[in-house]
């Protein structure tokens, strides 16, 4: 099992939007990968120096989104991802965009299921998650790869 859901808040800029206020949708995008970057980053884990140190990164291999309602400039909105399935040498998370309501209420916008794959930076490769790596994202409980 691994870390329970992370949530990450970000704030609506007018730089995320189109002419008419709304979240431009491919920034949805965005806003997943930053929560996904920060959950490394609260377990220790830089991107940077993995690629530099250990020539390994991560690379979005599928997507799969659904919107259900749009934000809007100024929205506060909280972004999560959390493990739903995860290979050698992929992690499917599953995450989702909320407008963040005034008492905890949170109003669903976005729901998506994103694929990295860990790839040898060098080779450009699929390449398996490092022991150590597992260990870092792991709470407990048996190993879910196939």
């Amino acid at each position: 099992m691994f870390a329970n859901s992370f949530s990450w808040p970000v704030r609506v800029y007018w730089e995320d939007t189109d002419a008419g206020g709304i979240v431009y949708y491919a920034n949805y995008l965005k806003f997943m990968e930053r929560a996904r970057s920060e959950w490394l980053r609260a377990l220790g884990i830089e991107q940077g120096p993995l690629q530099r140190d250990h020539g390994l990164m991560f690379v979005v291999v599928d997507v799969q989104s659904r919107f259900l309602r749009p934000a809007r400039y100024g929205d506060l909105l909280q972004v999560t991802c959390e493990i739903e399935k995860w290979t050698r040498t992929s992690l499917t998370f599953r995450q989702e965009v909320c407008r963040a309501g005034e008492s905890n209420d949170r109003e669903l916008l976005v729901s998506g299921s994103v694929r990295v794959a860990c790839l040898d930076s060098a080779r450009m490769r699929p390449r398996a998650l490092p022991d150590a790596l597992i260990k870092q994202m792991r709470v407990s409980g048996e190993s879910d790869a196939e």
